[in-house]
């Protein structure tokens, strides 16, 4: 087994300074093997993103591709949306599992992939030092804040609830583009006052004590999408029963974490190193709902569009054919209720 040392980077941030914390469509005969034997996926260390670790866990990317000729899989493990993009414009990743926005700003620069299915909704928290009041979003001015950098997910969140509450993101706030570990350990040596990061982030934070959650993300745009599942183009045109098949297996490993969190916790916690107990809390304190239906998340990945066009993270305002490709989920979504 190759250890991959992302995993081992990510995990020592997130628990000790956290402290401070894969081919040619198979034929018809579907067991004779294809081109590609490896698909390669990634993802980012957050409860959001637990399915893919779930099916990972199992075995069931595996077991399930394995009649499409995938005889391995390779996981690349990444701090943000953006290094995620910018592997999957290199060519060294198939599959993402990544918030909804990185990909707007990859495919106007030229990356030809698309959304597939959804992954998870809303689950981010504005986390405050404990020394600062907070009553309502005016107490914000003047402050340092740190998020993901500028085009994620985040970033776009809480920019548009600035704007939305009369706070200028350029002229009233600081905000810090940073990594989640970097952020956890600028709020804890006060070199920011606040972060907005995705879970389990903040429940990390809080059980330092020095700082607690303010606003959750789904007060800020509720019901937002947040997390999906992004595949290439060269997948969805050479392999399209391969696409097929990863939506399955996501849709299979989605459901299994909805229904034994406990499980899911304790997969979190082997994957990225995290305790139990804090993966397990995160999942109790957070507003986020794990998903497949990319058909959910549509309505506010093109309300990012426009957000990040206005922001001017983008060139081109994208469209929904730009995005997104439905037709692969609701296929395996019909075929599944006909069976």
């Amino acid at each position: 087994m190759i250890i991959n040392p992302l995993k081992i980077f990510a995990a020592i941030l997130i628990t000790g300074i956290i402290l401070l914390s894969g081919c040619t469509a198979p034929t018809e005969d579907e067991d004779e093997p294809t081109g590609l034997t490896e698909l390669r996926f990634g993802y980012q260390p957050s409860t959001h993103q637990i399915a893919y670790m779930a099916a990972d866990a199992n075995g069931w990317w595996l077991e399930d591709l394995a009649p499409y000729g995938i005889t391995s899989t390779k996981d690349y493990l990444f701090p943000t949306g953006d290094p995620e993009m910018q592997a999957m414009i290199a060519g060294e990743i198939d599959v993402a599992y990544v918030g909804s926005t990185p990909p707007l700003s990859a495919i106007d620069q030229g990356l030809e992939a698309k959304i597939v299915a959804g992954a998870q909704t809303q689950g981010s928290d504005l986390v405050l030092a404990t020394d600062l009041p907070y009553e309502s979003p005016q107490d914000l001015i003047g402050l340092k804040i740190a998020t993901f950098p500028p085009g994620t997910l985040q970033d776009t969140v809480l920019r548009k609830w600035l704007q939305d509450n009369d706070i200028d993101p350029k002229e009233d706030v600081t905000i810090l583009g940073m990594g989640g570990a970097n952020a956890i350990t600028a709020l804890a040596s006060d070199n920011v006052d606040a972060v907005f990061l995705p879970h389990p982030n903040p429940t990390v934070i809080e059980s330092e004590g020095y700082a607690r959650v303010i606003v959750q993300s789904g007060e800020m745009w509720p019901d937002h999408a947040c997390c999906v599942v992004l595949v290439t183009q060269e997948l969805i045109d050479e392999h399209p029963d391969m696409v097929e098949q990863i939506i399955r297996t996501h849709i299979k490993a989605t459901q299994y974490i909805i229904d034994n969190p406990d499980e899911a916790a304790q997969i979190f916690s082997d994957d990225i190193g995290v305790s139990y107990n804090i993966s397990s809390q995160s999942i109790q304190d957070w507003d986020g709902e794990w998903v497949s239906d990319p058909n959910i998340e549509l309505a506010t990945a093109l309300e990012y569009a426009k957000v990040q066009y206005d922001l001017g993270y983008t060139d081109k305002l994208l469209t929904q054919d730009d995005l997104f490709d439905l037709s692969f989920y609701n296929k395996v979504i019909a075929e599944m209720g006909e069976e």
